[in-house]
């Protein structure tokens, strides 16, 4: 039977939010931002589930996030990095699952239905990325903002989380990210392409999955999760 590991990052700054409180701890409808993904995995097939917190911060986050609220699931409150990438490879270090679902903390919208998609998804294709096709016309622009390229939108995804992946495969992809010294990479999909020569398939997210990352976005995401 295998393992299913789900590493939640909530390490980040959350700059773009003007709060003196990081966007993971802000309250929305009385619980945490981190809360909701904690509670979606909680209640999923997922195992174990590590917690990647800013630097000093793991006692505070044990107390307030998991023993208060009574997370069975979660087995570690980790310390990440000064980067996304330092913070999945804590994470990865201390898994112990057979296949590893990475998932933004501000993303809060995580549901069910997305969870059991991506561990189908790790399964059968070793990688794959919730998603959803592009609605809107991209433009690709140059530094003086002239339009150069107008994609083919029927080709274009935008990229959610979880991201998930057979754990080898990712855990030797970043490993080789950091042997190479080239880590200008922006999700764990890309290092996985590069690193791990694996091609990465998309499943259905939601247009609901959004990530909070400015005022406007904690007042949309208040909206949808009542």
């Amino acid at each position: 039977m295998s393992k299913i590991t789900a590493i939640v990052l909530a390490a980040g700054s959350g700059s773009r939010m003007h709060s003196d409180t990081k966007k993971q701890f802000i309250e929305i409808n009385g619980k945490p931002v981190v809360w909701y993904s904690l509670n979606a995995f909680e209640n999923s097939r997922v195992d174990e589930i590590l917690l990647v917190v800013p630097e000093g911060e793991r006692e505070h986050a044990q107390a307030e996030f998991v023993d208060k609220y009574g997370f069975k699931k979660v087995a570690m409150v980790i310390t990440g990095g000064a980067h996304r990438y330092d913070s999945v490879y804590h994470g990865l270090e201390h898994t112990t699952g057979d296949y590893v679902l990475i998932h933004d903390a501000a993303r809060p919208m995580i549901t069910n239905e997305i969870i059991e998609r991506c561990i189908d998804g790790a399964m059968e294709y070793k990688a794959c990325v919730a998603g959803v096709p592009v609605k809107d016309t991209i433009k690709e622009v140059d530094e003086a903002k002239n339009v150069i390229n107008t994609p083919n939108r029927d080709t274009l995804y935008i990229t959610q989380t979880p991201q998930a992946f057979d754990y080898d495969l990712v855990h030797e992809s970043y490993i080789k990210l950091f042997s190479s010294g080239d880590q200008n990479v922006t999700d764990d999909a890309m290092v996985v392409e590069q690193f791990g020569k694996q091609k990465v398939k998309f499943v259905e997210g939601s247009y609901e999955n959004i990530k909070i990352t400015t005022p406007e976005d904690l007042l949309i995401a208040e909206t949808l999760l009542k």
